[in-house]
């Protein structure tokens, strides 16, 4: 959601933070504004709109000053506007402040301050928080860092702040619950950002900023402290990743960038795990808990979007192969409805950002209960892999497009890993199919690769299709998650009204919308139910509804049926939701650029949901 970036240096701020913010625009936003520390005073600007539209109402005014902060705001509290954009002044307009979070007691909080004589310039909890702070700091005659930490106290919420004030030059405040901070560390200059990308080209060395931390930044000092005003010991990690990763690379658009890099980034997440000749998975984290997993009554997945579609599947997979009751949890849901949870239940939260908030949450209410926390999460040092027992990282890369494509193959593939490995070592799978089917995931890159190289049959059904009101996806089994997956991706991207269904449920009420202007899309790939599938797709046909399948070479029967095929090389059905997937991530992302749509940031979507 919003985006966060600071520097303080030897720099001029403003272009660093310029590029930062665009870095994080894939964050979903829709104000953004910068403030400088201008000699004896700080400076905002901030506009309603892109970050293009901010520079360009900058236009030549003076951005001097080599301590800054910027953001990128996702609406909460308050429309989008320019009144409502951050950074906001305090009162005295000694103080500016950005805010990525929600106070959830702003209106108390702002209440107490009207009586005070408090007045507002916005809608948002951001300004409330901020002229507490002042409040504080006036009243108490402390500094600013005690008034935050006094104030911090008092609060409820997610927050990440970052606070520059007149009185502090070349000084940046920062705190965070919640939210992702990660403090760039270089030489004379720091830099602050919601992620790693604003300061990839400028360093590699980063500090990752946990809950209930507050950091005072200086272009040679970086001091950490919690509420209790004890200092802590910055613990600088190194990144693993270079500045060609956030960048196009020469396609279109992120999204399509994403799609087409999977035959790689699958083949990194087995790379140094799985060895098809020697019949081996090495996976430490899993390894370490394994007996625990085995001997575990029950294995409760918790995910928020398209990774609950990948914990869907997973499901499906460890309750075939390990013999393990699974359940699959909205964390949203899960997280307020009292769950049940024993000791020593296995709770799998899989996030690509690490940062999903609900997902945080809930594991950290059932770790509180005694069970074993595993976490399957892109973003190394992120927030949900520093609060899980073990887990396993997808080594995905960054992902730009905030329509989740290539986070979500890793995230099958790392789980398909899990899966395997737990099966051999219970015994529940045979020797024979654990062989067959690490040669079949194995083989995944490969194949991933085949289809692509069919994307222009793909993007001429998109063509075909674009003008379509609605679409019906179906699917049995394994692919039953990806048909909900393929539905999701057309809504995100296209904005086209689609639903997902198990296909043998079309008949207890989708069927009733089946007409000669709907298309109805089959993941119909050869498997256990496939006759079942062909008796749907037969259904359909029947009631003159446009037919689409994703269908396995050589099914000529399929393909007599359908008005248009989707193929995918032939794939034992539990690997299969791997390759059956990317057609319908190709045929969402053409439909979406037919129809001229932003199909890097949609409309009202955020990448990372780190507020409720």
């Amino acid at each position: 959601m919003c985006g966060i970036v600071g520097y303080t240096g030897t720099r001029q701020a403003y272009p660093v933070i310029i590029k930062g913010l665009k870095r994080l625009e894939y964050r979903g936003y829709d104000s953004a504004g910068v403030a400088l520390q201008q000699k004896d005073d700080v400076t905002i600007y901030k506009k309603k709109g892109k970050v293009a539209d901010l520079e360009e109402s900058i236009g030549t005014s003076n951005v001097a000053g080599t301590t800054g902060i910027g953001h990128t705001r996702w609406a909460t509290h308050g429309e989008p506007n320019d009144k409502n954009a951050h950074p906001h002044y305090s009162a005295s307009g000694k103080i500016a402040m950005i805010h990525n979070g929600i106070i959830e007691n702003y209106a108390q909080l702002k209440s107490e301050l009207s009586k005070k004589g408090y007045t507002f310039k916005s809608d948002t909890d951001t300004e409330v928080l901020l002229n507490f702070i002042e409040e504080i700091k006036t009243n108490n005659e402390c500094t600013l860092e005690e008034a935050i930490r006094i104030a911090l106290k008092r609060v409820t919420g997610a927050y990440v702040i970052l606070l520059i004030d007149n009185e502090n030059p070349d000084t940046i405040i920062a705190a965070r619950k919640g939210s992702p901070l990660v403090i760039g560390v270089g030489k004379g200059e720091h830099f602050l950002g919601s992620d790693a990308s604003p300061m990839l080209e400028y360093t590699k060395e980063v500090v990752y900023v946990n809950d209930y931390e507050l950091a005072i930044v200086k272009p040679d000092e970086l001091i950490l402290k919690n509420l209790g005003n004890e200092k802590i010991t910055p613990y600088v990690q190194k990144l693993d990743l270079e500045l060609a990763a956030i960048e196009k690379g020469g396609y279109d658009h992120f999204m399509l960038k994403e799609i087409f890099e999977q035959p790689t980034t699958i083949y990194d997440c087995l790379r140094g795990r799985l060895d098809a000749t020697a019949g081996t998975i090495t996976m430490a984290g899993i390894q370490q808990y394994a007996e625990q997993i085995i001997n575990a009554n029950r294995i409760v997945i918790i995910a928020c979007g398209t990774s609950w579609h990948a914990g869907l599947v997973a499901e499906y997979i460890i309750e075939d192969l390990c013999r393990i009751n699974v359940e699959v949890e909205y964390a949203s849901e899960f997280r307020y409805r009292n769950p049940v949870i024993n000791k020593g239940d296995v709770i799998i939260a899989i996030s690509q950002s690490g940062e999903t908030a609900d997902t945080l949450v809930a594991i950290e209410s059932a770790k509180e209960k005694g069970a074993i926390i595993l976490g399957v999460v892109n973003v190394v040092g992120s927030s949900i892999a520093r609060a899980s027992h073990a887990g396993a990282y997808t080594h995905a890369g960054p992902e730009i497009g905030v329509a989740s494509t290539k986070a979500f193959t890793a995230q099958l593939t790392v789980l398909m890993m899990i899966a395997l490995k737990v099966g051999y070592m219970k015994g529940s799978l045979s020797n024979e199919r654990y062989r067959r089917l690490l040669n079949e995931l194995d083989a995944v890159p490969e194949k991933a690769a085949w289809v692509l190289n069919h994307h222009e049959h793909i993007k001429a059904i998109a063509e075909k299709y674009k003008d379509a009101r609605d679409f019906l996806y179906l699917g049995r089994g394994y692919n039953f998650a990806i048909a909900l997956e393929g539905a999701l991706k057309l809504k995100e991207i296209s904005y086209i009204h689609a639903e997902g269904y198990p296909a043998a449920e079309m008949k207890h009420g989708p069927i009733a919308l089946v007409d000669e202007h709907l298309p109805v899309v089959f993941v119909a790939t050869k498997d256990v139910y496939h006759e079942k599938v062909v008796s749907n797709m037969q259904e359909i046909k029947a009631r003159k509804g446009k037919l689409l399948a994703v269908i396995t070479e050589g099914d000529e029967i399929s393909k007599s049926i359908c008005d248009d095929v989707m193929i995918v090389p032939e794939t034992d059905e539990v690997i299969a939701p791997l390759i059956n997937v990317i057609p319908l991530q190709l045929l969402s992302y053409y439909i979406g650029v037919a129809k001229d749509c932003n199909v890097d940031m949609p409309r009202n979507l955020a990448k990372s949901v780190t507020v409720e």
